[in-house]
């Protein structure tokens, strides 16, 4: 995992400019701290920060390949799954390799394959490919955008990162939040609209696109999306189907040249990838798979049991942990560290996000960071198979807006009065709303509940889960550290896209397939345990902590916060203790507490 800058520009000399391609890689040092490389020529720029996984010394960025006297140079961020199959394949085509790294397979994919090269891929990726000879830049985005990239176009210069904050380090690049971004942000965040920020000017490679830039512009195109079609096997096929493609996924991401470990909080997905991990090890002879959770200081005297977070995960870790024969690790956050932590999230992100549900995992991969460099993690799952309360409630399934994000009322109220009132929330979040919702393909097989969950699935995975994969890179790679998401395998989601939703949630059960699936290989109260999710932290003390912090903010009158919100909602929210959020900010998690946490980087 690394970070990549670069820029292009067809109408002038760029060597000139190194000092800016490098002061742009510097800026995301975080992503990659192990090494740094650039390549700068007449109208290309490429900066490249490294995170080392794979082949220390064969994997160095950018990398450059001649072929045939053609040169082609590559800057990449990601990991390909796949890798072996491709190298085969290219060996047989007459290629020949210098190391393992999946950087130098990718490369050479491109200049066999050409464009169709992300028909071939099952990854992570984001990535720029220059050929030299036809002076065309290529950019590609895995199928979920699990890995970031940005542009924008300024004076004719294509530029381009992993991460806003270097594009804002390049010349002239203003930072200014207009009344779509103020939209994005108020309404639809800590989500957002595919292919846009907050930003004015700059954006992002949608996921599941590749772009073209040459001297005619820049083209982009849609390379892949999830088909509806007739799912035809019984449930005997489709759970040994299931079962094939967990298997295959999870292995494929094991492959790592430096310490790796999975994430686990006692629920079914992440006993998945554990259970699958710990067999892996166990069969190729290694050492025990490590283990990790997290928790939180004094969580066992204040937990509170909801719907939503039934129960604590300390018992079913533990017992997971015995049953596989794992080494495993709790790392245990302290509510002040946490509340801190919330502007580096912030920083992480490079706008507002989840406030502690995001500073939580950056402490999280901190800390594990200090032994490990990646992690597998049971992420997704839930949007791949349906695990959400919003799936089975009534009034969210009917609510016609995003299930997860219904106080729209109380996010209207937060705006300056002066920008309330030239900005209607609802309306542009109704618009983004509608828009999703036409590209769902229903099917005249499809019973009235799968095309009711088929709207709600896509919903689900085009913004909810595209925003926990932009907090889980965020917030990881923050810490030179990477985080995989096997229930994001774009064959297992293209697989369950199309079974019926009767047999999706089989036994009347949110991912009662998956569950059904488990059974014979997980202890019977991992199969049976109700959806638990990410642990949060239920100490009073951040709640009076994080209302300490944006009470000091709000002293100043002239604090910039009061130039977009309202300041005597903030002050009422301060002084009735939250009360007016009823209503979770998003999700389930992003409540009360959360309000504070929003606006305290400010």
């Amino acid at each position: 995992m690394c970070g990549l800058v670069g820029f292009c520009n067809f109408q002038k000399n760029l060597t000139i400019d190194k000092n800016i391609l490098i002061k742009m890689n510097q800026t995301l040092s975080k992503r990659g701290p192990d090494e740094e490389g650039y390549y700068i020529k007449e109208h290309i720029a490429l900066g490249h920060k490294r995170l080392i996984v794979i082949d220390p010394e064969g994997g160095k960025q950018p990398m450059v390949e001649t072929f045939y006297e053609k040169q082609y140079v590559i800057c990449y961020n990601g990991q390909i799954y796949n890798t072996k199959e491709l190298k085969q394949i290219l060996l047989e085509n007459g290629f020949t390799f210098q190391g393992h790294s999946d950087t130098e397979v990718l490369l050479k994919a491109y200049i066999y394959y050409g464009k169709d090269v992300v028909h071939h891929l099952n990854g992570i990726f984001a990535f720029a490919i220059w050929d030299e000879k036809e002076q065309e830049l290529f950019l590609a985005r895995d199928h979920f955008g699990v890995k970031p990239l940005f542009y924008t176009i300024q004076n004719n210069t294509l530029i381009f990162a992993s991460e806003i904050k270097a594009i804002f380090a390049y010349p002239g690049i203003e930072k200014i939040l207009d009344k779509q971004g103020i939209s994005e942000l108020f309404g639809i965040g800590p989500a957002h609209t595919a292919g846009t920020t907050v930003f004015k000017n700059i954006y992002e490679i949608k996921p599941a696109h590749f772009a073209i830039f040459n001297p005619s512009g820049l083209h982009i195109e849609r390379y892949w999306k999830l088909i509806s079609k007739p799912h035809e096997d019984n449930l005997k096929q489709t759970c040994a189907k299931l079962e094939f493609l967990l298997n295959d996924s999870i292995t494929r991401q094991l492959v790592s040249d430096v310490p790796l470990c999975t994430f686990l909080s006692g629920g079914l997905d992440s006993s998945i990838i554990t259970k699958y991990a710990a067999d892996y090890c166990q069969k190729e002879g290694l050492p025990p798979l490590d283990t990790y959770s997290i928790d939180y200081v004094d969580n066992d005297k204040n937990f509170v049991k909801s719907d939503f977070q039934p129960n604590s995960d300390s018992y079913y870790i533990g017992l997971m942990s015995k049953n596989l024969y794992t080494k495993h690790h709790s790392i245990v956050i302290d509510t002040p560290e946490l509340a801190t932590a919330l502007e580096d999230a912030m920083i992480a992100r490079d706008m507002p996000g989840m406030a502690d549900i995001d500073s939580s995992l950056l402490l999280f991969c901190k800390n594990v960071k200090k032994e490990m460099t990646v992690a597998l993690t049971g992420e997704c799952a839930d949007e791949i198979f349906g695990g959400y309360p919003w799936f089975f409630r009534e009034d969210a399934l009917h609510s016609n807006t995003f299930p997860w994000s219904i106080a729209i009322t109380e996010r209207q109220e937060l705006l300056n009065p002066s920008i309330s009132s030239k900005i209607n929330l609802k309306q542009y979040i109704d618009y983004r709303y509608q828009e999703s919702l036409n590209e769902v393909e229903i099917l005249e097989t499809d019973s009235t509940e799968t095309a009711e969950k088929r709207k709600i699935s896509h919903l689900t995975l085009n913004w909810f889960m595209q925003t926990l994969l932009d907090r889980s890179d965020r917030m990881a790679m923050y810490h030179g550290f990477e985080l995989r998401v096997p229930f994001c395998d774009y064959r297992l989601a293209e697989y369950v896209w199309n079974i019926p939703w009767e047999m999706k949630a089989l036994n009347g059960r949110e991912k009662g397939l998956l569950r059904y699936v488990c059974r014979d290989f997980l202890p019977a109260e991992i199969v049976d345990r109700k959806k638990s999710p990410y642990p949060k932290t239920h100490n009073p003390t951040y709640l009076a902590k994080v209302k300490e912090m944006l009470s000091s903010i709000m002293q100043d009158k002239g604090a910039p916060i009061n130039d977009l919100l309202n300041r005597d909602s903030i002050l009422d929210i301060l002084n009735t203790d939250g009360k007016a959020f009823t209503r979770p900010w998003f999700g389930q998690l992003m409540t009360r507490a959360t309000a504070y946490g929003l606006f305290v980087p400010g």
